[in-house]
Formats: C-alpha cells, sequence, structure tokens
C-alpha cells in the first residue's frame, strides 16, 4: 500500500518522515506533504479561492476530490490512502471530525482516508514518549515534564518549550513564530528518532498508529 500523508507544517513533515517507517514497515510506500499552516474549512465546503496559498484545511476538499479521482481505477491492483493529520487546536474534536467527514463524503469517488487529529497540537506526540525526550535533551527540565498531562489542552507546545528551551515558551514566543516554527521542526527532528512507537501516552499518536496499521493489513 501506498500512503499519503498530508500535514500542516514542516515540524509534522519532519516527525512523520521518522515515525512513519516505524510504523508502516519497509514493504509499504509513504509520502508526507506539508502545508503552511491549517487554514479553516471552506464555507459550503467549496474549493478554496487561492488554491496556491497552501492552506491545509482551505484546500482540502479539492484534494480529496482530486485523489479520488486518480486513486478509483488503481485501488485493486495499488491501493492507495490519504492520511490526513492535524492539530485539534482549541476546536471541539466531535464537531471537527463531522466537518472533516463531510468533506470526505462530498467527493465521488471517495479515496479511502483517515483523520488522525493531535490534541491539541503535534508536541503531544512527542509528550507522549518523555524518555525519547530526554535521550534528545539530557537537559530537559523534569518539572515541566511531569506537569503535562497527556492529550490535554494546555499549550501543548509551550510545555514542551518549558522543558527543553532555555528560558522556555516565555523566551521563545518573543522571538516570533518563524523562530517558533523552527525550534519546533527541530525537536521533531530531534526526538522523533528515539520513540518508541509501541509505548506512547498520547492517545491520539497511538490512534493515528492503529490507523495505518490496520491499512497494511487490509485485503
Amino acid at each position: 500500500m501506498h500512503f499519503e500523508i498530508l500535514v500542516e507544517d514542516q515540524s509534522g513533515k519532519k516527525a512523520l518522515d521518522i515515525l512513519v517507517p516505524k510504523i508502516i514497515g519497509c514493504e509499504h510506500t509513504f509520502r508526507v506533504l506539508s502545508y503552511k499552516g491549517i487554514g479553516h474549512i471552506p464555507r459550503n465546503m467549496r474549493d478554496a479561492k487561492e488554491p496556491g496559498t497552501r492552506i491545509l484545511l482551505n484546500n482540502l476538499p479539492k484534494l480529496l476530490k482530486g485523489y479520488g479521482r486518480a486513486f478509483s481505477k488503481t485501488q485493486e491492483t495499488y491501493p492507495v490512502a490519504v492520511v490526513v493529520v492535524c492539530d485539534l487546536d482549541d476546536r471541539c474534536l466531535k464537531t471537527f471530525r463531522e466537518e472533516l467527514f463531510g468533506i470526505l463524503n462530498a467527493c465521488n469517488p471517495k479515496p479511502e482516508t483517515r483523520f488522525c487529529i493531535a490534541i491539541e497540537e503535534g508536541e503531544a506526540w512527542l509528550l507522549g514518549d518523555c524518555h525519547a525526550i530526554r535521550k534528545a535533551f539530557p537537559k530537559a527540565k523534569e518539572a515541566a515534564l511531569q506537569s503535562y498531562a497527556n492529550d490535554s489542552i494546555c499549550g501543548t507546545w509551550e510545555k514542551l518549550a518549558d522543558a527543553v528551551y532555555q528560558g522556555g515558551s516565555a523566551v521563545l514566543s518573543k522571538r516570533g513564530w518563524h523562530v517558533v516554527g523552527t525550534e519546533k521542526a527541530r525537536w521533531a527532528e530531534t526526538i522523533a528518532p528515539n520513540m518508541d512507537i509501541r509505548n506512547n501516552r498520547s492517545d491520539s499518536f497511538c490512534y493515528f498508529c492503529r490507523q495505518l496499521t490496520e491499512l497494511t493489513k487490509a485485503p
């Protein structure tokens, strides 16, 4: 099977480029495509007016329709699955999932698709494996790691910054979002190689792993 994995930013891509082979093995193929932010689902599920902006949710109706048309005739000989990975942020999980499935159900034909949502942010998946964080950052602040409740809405990236960044989130946030994004990508690239995919305390990460594993075993 081939996986097309859509993520909202570079840090997600850097993490998944490392983690996905651990999950699906070497007999399957994948490609992680990163976007420049999550954006918003267009009203009435219409295609984005400016598709060149590369914002994930804005372009999702067009993307899934395109995948549906492209893969409809090849699924029996070369199955392909689309996996959309995005942050929950401060959304209602139930409502957000309903909106995402609304986009998928509007496709004809529908591509094989899974929606995997990091709660609250992608850093939740990294914080699900504190051993990996300690190995990547031996001077990580234990108090900051212990104060985090897995998959909670609490300012997730800030929790990780407090653990591994000199001066914590208070200092990092003052340096601007470009620097924050660069640091997030560095954390992902540094922590992900140490992660144990079978021993992670983030339920949303475990759900992601299960979805990929189940797809590889589908007849």
